[in-house]
């Protein structure tokens, strides 16, 4: 890590708000930097797509961009992109979506950051799956509340425990946090599992928070036609924020267009928070989004059968390797291996990285309860991932975790 780096994260300066201590150094980052200092390093790290933006949704942003579509959109978004998002939703949810259910942001991390520091506050808690993406437990945190964690395992596929979530509910939670397909587990969830959960915090007044954006990337003869959005397992809208985005399904990462769908109450608080973020929007990219939307998706199924088969291959290639203990990911694009109980996940990716050249993610960067896991991607080709295994398992075999 720099000192640069250190110094932000670090740093207890008064000139700093002391919120900014709740944000820990980025375990992501560590190892994508140290891996740049480098040679012939094999990355298992990198959670974006490798595919290439289709060309229609590149076109678009070209076409906008020509049409002189270079200022602020409406606050909530583009109108076409609003009235594209509600038709969309409309008929995978089997619900009614008005565009007024839909706040357009800067990506999903944006989406995230508004609905998590919108509603959290001191004394309100929040229950959050461990593992879970990095983002939320900080979020939470940065505005006084408190996460409360229900662990997964890796033996179970990290399937999250309807009734341990219901039996962490207590009189000061607030809301619910879910993400299915999930990063960093690749775990999606069944309809009964977000059903129930669903079902309860309704009844008991209590948000859920649902991360989506990996809702197309699953594998299972399920399929995404039939995956558990929270908007079809819920009866209204009143206590839900589901938070998607383009990034994964379209290779858009870097476009940065994601959206929020909530009640339309919800909606006009947070247009009124969202003007005093990032405004609005890339508008050229919220061009790109009608057209993901409107034209051709058989690059949706294209990439997830290249996953798919990326997906088979790590299951074998894990189950090849001494000490880790796998299963079968039914969604997004990662794995979340266990290593002994005991082992320190951290020291592990660290040595791997230095001594085999692979860039993996420690487990601890995603929760409390996986300090003895590593985070592999397959947003990677499958010449790439068997090259890192046959670095992997040597290195593996050498090792004495006992």
């Amino acid at each position: 890590m720099s000192r640069l780096d250190f110094d932000f994260y670090e740093s207890e300066d008064p000139v700093w708000n002391p919120a900014l201590l709740t944000i820990p150094v980025p375990g992501i980052r560590k190892m994508v930097n140290m891996a740049a200092t480098l040679e012939d390093v094999i990355h298992l790290s990198i959670g974006q797509p490798d595919a290439p933006t289709p060309p229609h949704v590149i076109q678009a942003t070209v076409d906008a961009l020509n049409a002189g579509q270079t200022g602020y959109t409406m606050d909530a978004g583009l109108p076409e992109l609003l009235d594209a998002l509600a038709e969309y939703y409309g008929e995978r949810s089997g619900r009614y979506i008005s565009p007024e259910n839909i706040l357009v942001t800067t990506g999903a991390t944006e989406a995230i950051y508004l609905a998590l520091t919108a509603v959290s506050a001191p004394g309100r808690e929040f229950i959050v799956p461990d593992p879970s993406f990095m983002l939320y437990a900080p979020l939470i945190r940065m505005n006084g509340g408190e996460v409360k964690y229900v662990p997964t395992r890796a033996e179970n596929h990290h399937q999250l425990d309807p009734q341990d979530v219901l039996d962490a509910i207590d009189s000061n939670t607030h809301a619910i946090i879910l993400n299915s397909p999930s990063n960093p587990t690749g775990t999606v969830y069944p309809r009964e599992t977000v059903e129930t959960i669903v079902q309860e915090a309704a009844y008991r007044g209590i948000y859920v928070i649902s991360d989506e954006v990996y809702d197309h990337l699953i594998y299972d003869k399920r399929g995404s036609d039939n995956y558990a959005s929270v908007l079809s397992c819920c009866s209204d809208l009143d206590h839900v924020m589901v938070i998607s985005s383009f990034s994964k399904t379209f290779s858009m990462a870097g476009m940065r267009i994601g959206w929020l769908i909530a009640s339309q109450g919800a909606i006009r608080k947070l247009r009124r928070y969202h003007m005093f973020t990032t405004t609005v929007a890339n508008t050229p990219c919220q061009w790109a989004g009608v057209a993901a939307l409107k034209g051709d998706r058989s690059f949706i199924d294209e990439t997830v059968n290249t996953y798919r088969k990326r997906r088979n291959r790590l299951v074998e290639l894990v189950e090849q390797t001494p000490f880790l203990e796998g299963y079968v990911p039914d969604g997004a694009f990662y794995m979340f291996p266990s290593l002994p109980e005991g082992v320190n996940g951290n020291n592990v990716a660290l040595r791997l990285l230095r001594e085999t050249g692979v860039c993996t993610i420690a487990g601890d960067t995603f929760g409390e309860s996986s300090r003895n896991a590593l985070r592999f991607s397959y947003a990677t080709s499958i010449e790439n991932i068997e090259r890192a295994f046959e670095r992997i398992i040597p290195w593996m075999e050498k090792q004495d975790f006992a």
